[in-house]
């Protein structure tokens, strides 16, 4: 059994390639069996308009991967290069680990997995430097 398995809440939206899927009343679990299937969660795209700090810009490339708007031969270098900056950012072992992470799963083309982990740090980033995961 493999592929990705992704719960939704109720109403809950969500983009798989290129479709939004709403769910229906109830709380659901689905399993994408398709490997590279672009799917992204509508309650965590980024905004464009959103995209200010190091950590949104590289959300966002990892974004539009998922959602089919950017080609991943051309977005993938771009990727790789911001998690590269982010470690010189998050030097410290929490965050470090979750940016090497990243850079993990981009390296298996694995953007999903790669933009959930990265989402860990977009609160951080908010709270300033000095903030706790």
């Amino acid at each position: 059994m493999g592929g990705l398995v992704i719960k939704l809440a109720p109403n809950e939206r969500i983009l798989i390639n290129g479709a939004v899927i709403e769910n229906g009343d109830r709380r659901t679990r689905i399993s994408v069996r398709t490997p590279n299937a672009h799917i992204l969660r509508l309650k965590d795209a980024l905004h464009p308009d959103d995209v200010t700090t190091p950590v949104s810009r590289v959300c966002y490339v990892a974004q539009l991967i998922l959602t089919g708007e950017a080609d991943p031969r051309d977005a993938h270098p771009e990727l790789l290069v911001g998690l590269e900056q982010l470690s010189e950012i998050f030097p410290d072992p929490e965050r470090g680990a979750i940016v090497d992470d990243a850079i993990e799963f981009v390296r298996k083309a694995n953007y999903y997995q790669a933009l959930r982990r990265l989402r860990q740090l977009l609160a951080h980033e908010a709270q300033g430097p000095d903030a706790g995961l």
